[in-house]
């Protein structure tokens, strides 16, 4: 059976250096199941490192991580129009996102009904073109803090470039506080403010403002400019359920794409595109410079490899939808020796187990 494996160790260590690195409280963003790492596993683990706030920006996720995170602040990263959304965020007492005046309408109608005044956070749109007040806007945004339902508690913008582009950020940081500062002259408080996600905190300087939100970072998988201390965690791991060995001129795997150049041992290993393996090329590395390789590798047709007992080996064929053809010739690979893959845990099926060790 197929299972992502996760080093705890090297995810304490990646959280401890975001931590050094931010100076301000996180906020744990576990959107995504948790980054592929599972919204309840990833929580706990946060949990137990001080991290006392999070976000998601799916509503289905409150009730799970609820059950996890008990009293803490719960950030929902949607501004939503929808009323059954808006209901959920004010039922669970988690924190609404605000970036219209009618999701500011829809939040305070259903906060009424329910008898309950909803937590907020203003979001300001400063290029990445989603959700939020425009800076031309900001007029419309200061009308949400007079809404009797609603309470404002912080605001926010989600920077487009950081990966890439330093100056860009910069920009939207300005632009952001520019709308802080009319939105204090209008007398009201703006609270808790946060900008900076992963990529702006690794790449760019002085984006953190009163916290930051992190999610990425913690799996050590984010473009940065140079190369950081974090640790890339995460692998999906099968066992060797088969070997044989095939003559020269054998075709190997659908639409028989491969035919061997000589007699060649055979690994047959029990993942494949329902795992997650061979559905995209990885994009999230350590540098530009990886992002790069990558590139060079996919134009060359580079093979994909599965690494057993520590060393890489080559795919024959098409990956199949749960099973992988490798080429163990010369080697001494037994059937029960582990094989892994490293893939992004984004693209690995949600009910593959994930299996935490030390």
């Amino acid at each position: 059976m197929s299972r992502y494996v996760i080093n705890k160790k090297a995810l304490e260590e990646n959280i401890d250096i975001i931590k050094k690195k931010a100076g301000v409280p996180l906020i744990g963003v576990v959107k995504g199941n948790g980054y592929g790492f599972g919204i309840k596993e990833l929580s706990r683990i946060l949990l137990d490192n001080s991290i006392e706030t999070f976000a998601v920006t799916e509503t289905d996720d409150l009730d799970e991580l609820r059950t996890v995170v008990n009293n803490r602040d719960i950030l929902v990263m949607r501004s939503t129009c929808i009323e059954s959304e808006a209901k959920k965020i004010a039922e669970l007492h988690a924190i609404a996102t605000i970036g219209s005046l009618k999701s500011a309408e829809v939040m305070d109608k259903v906060s009424k009904e329910l008898g309950v005044t909803t937590r907020c956070n203003l979001k300001i749109d400063t290029g990445m073109g989603r959700y939020g007040f425009m800076p031309s806007e900001i007029e419309d945004a200061i009308k949400c803090y007079d809404f009797e339902n609603l309470e404002f508690i912080g605001a926010y913008t989600h920077f487009s470039s950081a990966f890439t582009n330093t100056e860009l950020t910069k920009v939207q940081l300005q632009l952001f506080k520019d709308a802080m500062e009319q939105i204090k002259k209008a007398g009201k408080e703006t609270g808790t403010l946060h900008c900076a996600n992963s990529p702006a905190l690794l790449n760019v300087e002085d984006v953190c403002l009163d916290s930051v939100r992190i999610g990425s970072a913690f799996t050590g998988r984010v473009i940065t400019k140079n190369k950081t201390e974090l640790n890339r965690i995460g692998s999906l791991e099968a066992d060797v359920i088969e070997i044989k060995t095939v003559p020269s001129g054998y075709s190997i795997g659908y639409n028989g794409e491969y035919t061997t150049k000589r007699e060649t041992k055979i690994a047959i290993i029990p993942i494949g595109h329902y795992d997650g393996f061979g559905l995209t090329k990885e994009k999230e590395n350590a540098d530009f410079r990886s992002v790069l390789s990558q590139l060079k590798k996919y134009l060359k047709k580079q093979h994909l490899q599965v690494k057993i007992n520590d060393k890489m080996y080559d795919v024959l064929g098409e990956i199949g939808l749960s099973h992988t053809a490798v080429d163990i010739t010369g080697s001494d690979v037994n059937i029960g020796d582990t094989a892994s893959v490293d893939i992004s845990p984004l693209m690995v099926n949600p009910r593959i187990p994930r299996i935490y060790k030390y």
